[in-house]
């Protein structure tokens, strides 16, 4: 079998909800869609990762440039856990959109068109429109963060949640946790964030987190995927990468009122993950 291309360099935090989630007739579709999918086959995430990168780099290259997709595919990452099969829809419009306008924001008009023309930017906020207007309420269940993995992202998960694989070509990193577990690993932390930290950011993004993980049936799992960010760890460091237990563990030193412990512990992850970040920038 061939080698796949590697994915970005980002990571994805997901929501896999189980086929009762979904009303009919999308129940129906996504359980005929698991069945062919093979949930059984972990391979299947990077295939589907590495398909949804070809597909977003061909809609980008064409002329004139495609942002966001004409059509949405019906294309699911699939789980499967103790005879449950569980999906999360790729949603390539709707990330689509959400990446489009993170990459706008605050950019001047001119930078901007040079990358995307005004009518394509035109198209795709019109296709938003009508989108917005069929599809209220429509939750978006993957985040995806380029170059780094946000802190607040490790709160939901333990440290024993965590599966490595350093076997292969490229190391991979997944953290999987119960949505019942994520969000009681959440409040918990936000209780003593308040307390401790008050209004600062890194409490109005746990909390936005939080909020995000309620939209979601409550026998969902969340599934953190450090895809390409895997690579640039290297397998030694995805072996000793510890920021689940790190995040962890300052959260409990706050609790304790040990701030110096928990200010160490916070650093060490930063810096960890603003090495990373940093190879952005490399030649």
């Amino acid at each position: 079998m061939p080698q796949l291309p590697p994915s970005p360099y980002a990571a994805y935090l997901r929501v896999y909800e189980p086929l009762v989630a979904f009303p009919e007739p999308d129940r129906a579709l996504w359980t005929e869609y698991a069945v062919a999918a093979d949930p059984a086959n972990a391979a299947t995430r990077d295939t589907r990762l590495v398909a949804e990168h070809r597909s977003a780099l061909a809609g980008v290259l064409s002329i004139p440039p495609r942002p966001v997709p004409t059509d949405e595919v019906r294309e699911a990452f699939v789980l499967a856990v103790d005879d449950t099969v569980h999906v999360c829809p790729v949603q390539a419009r709707l990330r689509s959109w959400v990446a489009l306008g993170q990459f706008r924001d605050g950019l001047p008009d001119a930078l901007l068109h040079a990358f995307v023309p005004p009518a394509s930017l035109a198209r795709a906020d019109a296709d938003h429109e009508r989108w917005g207007r069929d599809e209220v309420g429509s939750a978006l269940r993957i985040l995806t963060a380029t170059w780094s993995v946000p802190v607040q992202w490790f709160v939901p998960f333990a440290p024993g949640d965590r599966v490595v694989d350093v076997s292969a070509e490229h190391p991979t990193v997944v953290h999987r946790s119960r949505m019942s577990a994520a969000r009681r690993r959440v409040a918990r932390a936000l209780r003593t964030l308040r307390i401790s930290l008050g209004d600062l950011d890194v409490v109005d993004e746990l909390e936005e987190l939080g909020r995000w993980l309620e939209e979601f049936h409550s026998r969902s799992w969340v599934e953190l995927d450090y895809a390409g960010l895997a690579r640039l760890l290297g397998s030694d460091g995805v072996t000793e990468d510890s920021s689940v237990a790190d995040v962890a563990a300052a959260v409990a030193a706050l609790a304790a009122g040990d701030d110096p412990a928990a200010a160490e512990l916070y650093r060490v992850v930063v810096d960890r993950w603003a090495a990373v970040q940093a190879l952005e920038h490399a030649n």
